[in-house]
């Protein structure tokens, strides 16, 4: 129990518990709705909000989460009508994303940011500016799926169904855009944005295939990545590894260790 005496070790702890509220809620509505592959165009064009900030002088995690909300708006808009032929525009925003922020970062003057880490996460370094700004998002996450969990539910398994019933599916579907863009950002710190959309996938992933509702799916991938990212922190610790790439890991050798046992168990049967 010496890790917990660190009070860096203390921040890590509890942003892996924040991140895994809104990974679990938010990647779960991404697995049913089938976004994963549109979050992470929304994850790596967010880059481009991280080089802006630090050449204006801003809070890297403010500049990446207005971008990254202002982009999930323009895919909410342009892929709204068009859902099945995304991929080339996804594409383009992602390199576009990141362009823009390798380019404004070389721009910068001596600049002194840590850019891996924002990349591939650093959870250990997660400051108490990153903790309030974690807070307030998971907030609001957990407020508006709450109050509004009917209507997803609605619009994720029958959206003409949902439209039946008065569900204001054009606005929902914008937001639960700008939703996954907030949970990007939360998750930031953690993974980075390079592996975001992996901790996103795989405990909601695993969730649905146990689940028998939507809400038993939010709660069960909120415990997995819970598990998956103390984990990742004990192994990184221990081993002296990055942080990002040690959650990862556990979440992908305990994926296949379930896809295994599930395949197993239905050719016995």
């Amino acid at each position: 129990m010496d890790i917990l005496s660190y009070s860096f070790m203390q921040h890590a702890f509890l942003a892996a518990f924040l991140v895994s509220i809104c990974i679990g809620i938010v990647g779960s509505l991404v697995v049913v709705n089938r976004m994963v592959f549109l979050s992470g165009g929304i994850a790596h064009g967010s880059y481009g909000g991280i080089g802006l900030a630090i050449y204006f002088g801003i809070f890297p995690l403010v500049g990446a989460s207005i971008f990254a909300i202002f982009l999930s708006l323009v895919v909410a808009i342009v892929s709204y009508k068009n859902r099945e032929r995304m991929d080339p525009i996804i594409g383009a925003m992602w390199a576009a994303g990141m362009s823009i922020g390798i380019i404004f970062t070389d721009l910068t003057p001596g600049y002194n940011v840590d850019i891996m880490s924002y990349l591939f996460g650093s959870i250990i370094s997660v400051s108490n500016r990153d903790l309030i700004v974690m807070g307030i998002f998971d907030v609001i996450i957990v407020l508006l799926v709450s109050l509004l969990h009917k209507d997803f539910l609605a619009m994720s398994f029958d959206s003409e169904f949902a439209k039946l019933r008065g569900v204001k599916e054009k606005a929902l579907y914008y937001l639960l855009i700008v939703l996954i863009g907030i949970s990007i950002i939360v998750s930031v710190r953690a993974v980075g944005l390079i592996l975001v959309i992996a901790l996103m996938s795989i405990p909601t992933f695993m969730a649905e295939k146990i689940s028998s509702s939507l809400y038993r799916m939010m709660y069960i991938a909120t415990i997995l990545t819970i598990i998956f990212t103390f984990a990742g922190l004990f192994l990184s610790y221990f081993l002296n590894i990055s942080s990002g790439a040690a959650i990862i890991f556990v979440a992908s050798t305990l994926f296949f260790i379930f896809v295994v046992l599930s395949k197993t168990k239905k050719y016995f049967r």
